[in-house]
């Protein structure tokens, strides 16, 4: 477990990602979508949620209500005792769910997307693009598009990823490095793996089993006459052993994309095109597993002044090609680049996404 240092380059003796799988979970959702459009809210104890006298309960509490001891599913009544100054405030369900569908956007550009709720989602993030950064970038960049803070955990299994995304909330990214997984889980107690309950947690008790190092140690005989065949399966996830797919949403995505944040400004034309070049790779390989073709091709900038923008260019035929796809980029870079100027962050996407009846041709880049 580490909390990343985007700047740190990779190490020859870490062990490779088999899986990367990233979990996203927005801070206080609710309460944050409203401050969007109340931000007089901001910073104050606030809740959303049925007022008192109606026997309401609290959706969502800002942290500095959660100070006071205010949670989500807690009756308003007893929210308000312990923390009198609570304003309570309603919520926009198409806000919220506009928000999400941004939120969500921004996922399927990194991965596959399963979206667990509104404001929850599992990504299989590609294992060959730095994993570390690109949690670190979704993150700050789900801020900076939506306006929404979120935590995020990054594992090699669901269940763990799951866990570290809670670990630093709020704004926190969590790393658990493949191996680690048993080691990151151990103090953790026994409720926070999957299906685990309160009743199964309760018959763990008995056994003097509080945490995920106690369940993961214990003698495997009575917990086999307490759980029958799911005791294995219980040590198993005790140790970070989930082999859960990520599940994504059927339709197609609107778009593609890979940004990079360099640790220093860059003016090395050719490590800007040996860049271009990697994201342009990972574009095609993702269209590719998913049977689509792009019809524009488009280039971000960000100088080191932080001044953003994209220029893309569109094709009549839809590409998928690692070169193709290339080509198009190097041009848009090569027509916006000044020599000399510093760049920042540089990123490709595509979008104009569809299923192909037609494969690309040649079109001389």
């Amino acid at each position: 477990m580490d909390t990343p240092d985007r700047n740190r380059p990779s190490s020859d003796d870490e062990v490779p990602w088999p899986r990367a799988i990233l979990h996203l979970d927005m801070d206080a959702f609710f309460v944050n979508v409203h401050i969007l459009e109340h931000p007089e809210d901001a910073g104050i104890p606030i809740a959303v949620g049925g007022r008192p006298e109606s026997r309401g309960v609290i959706a969502s509490a800002s942290y500095e209500a959660r100070q006071y001891g205010v949670r989500s599913a807690m009756p308003s009544s007893r929210a308000v005792r312990l923390c009198p100054q609570l304003k309570f405030v309603g919520h926009s369900w198409s806000r919220i769910q506009e928000s999400s569908r941004g939120i969500m956007a921004i996922l399927s550009n990194y991965g596959p997307v399963e979206k667990v709720s509104v404001d929850e989602a599992y990504v299989d993030l590609p294992v060959d693009l730095e994993p570390e950064v690109l949690a670190l970038t979704i993150k700050q960049r789900v801020k900076e598009e939506t306006g929404l803070p979120a935590s995020v955990g990054l594992a090699t299994s669901k269940l763990v990823a799951k866990v570290a995304s809670d670990f630093d909330k709020p704004e926190g990214c969590t790393i658990v490095r493949p191996g680690a997984e048993a080691t990151f889980l151990a103090p953790q107690p026994v409720r926070v793996i999957w299906g685990i309950g309160p009743r199964t947690a309760e018959r763990l008790a008995e056994l003097k089993i509080f945490t995920c190092s106690q369940l993961a140690s214990h003698d495997a005989d009575p917990l086999r006459q307490l759980f029958g065949q799911q005791a294995q399966q219980l040590q198993r996830m005790a140790l970070g052993i989930d082999r859960r797919k990520v599940h994504s949403e059927r339709g197609l995505p609107k778009s593609v994309s890979q940004e990079w944040t360099f640790s220093e400004d860059v003016t090395d034309p050719e490590l800007l095109k040996t860049q271009l070049r990697k994201q342009s790779a990972s574009i095609s390989r993702t269209l590719q597993k998913r049977n689509l073709v792009a019809q524009t091709v488009r280039v971000k900038f960000r100088w080191a002044n932080f001044t953003t923008f994209t220029r893309q260019k569109s094709v009549e035929i839809g590409l998928d090609d690692e070169d193709k796809i290339f080509g198009l980029a190097l041009a848009i870079w090569e027509e916006n680049w000044p020599t000399g100027q510093k760049v920042r962050l540089l990123g490709v996407g595509v979008s104009g996404l569809q299923m192909p009846s037609a494969r690309q041709i040649d079109f001389g880049f």
